[in-house]
């Protein structure tokens, strides 16, 4: 019994620190901002092992300043980035852009809101505390 009871125990601590990272494509209106948001909806830190990015469905890298150099190097307005290196943490409830252009206008930036939503793809590999799980968030499909 109380070797169940221990297993059990284990499984709830677990559970109670495990990160829950969802990504959103956000097209504010109010705030003119849009981009590719990163949010940890979990209850623990994300500990970030990999990034894999696609562009035009081919793999171009991990999510470094490289990688971001390639893709802006062919847009006409240069959007703000946030790199994911591996061991980079995202805490409980933190949210931040991995790129996001201001000042968003649908009529002028639609180039973008395409880059975002049909072009891109940045895939983040992460774990809890406890290492180990290999957890995965991509975009959601459009």
């Amino acid at each position: 019994m109380s070797i169940s009871q221990t297993r059990a125990t284990r499984v709830h601590n677990r559970q109670s620190v495990r990160p829950l990272l969802e990504m959103r494509r956000i097209k504010g209106y109010e705030d003119h901002n849009a981009g590719l948001q990163v949010i940890n909806a979990g209850l623990g830190p994300a500990l970030v092992t990999n990034t894999v990015v696609r562009l035009d469905s081919e793999d171009i890298g991990p999510w470094n300043r490289p990688t971001q150099l390639r893709i802006k190097a062919s847009l006409p307005v240069r959007p703000l980035v946030y790199s994911l290196r591996p061991g980079a943490v995202l805490l409980a409830g933190q949210s931040v852009f991995l790129i996001h252009l201001e000042q968003f206008r649908e009529d002028e930036h639609g180039w973008f809101w395409d880059l975002i939503a049909q072009r891109l793809v940045i895939e983040i590999h992460y774990e809890s505390l406890y290492g180990g799980e290999n957890f995965k968030a991509i975009p959601p499909a459009v």
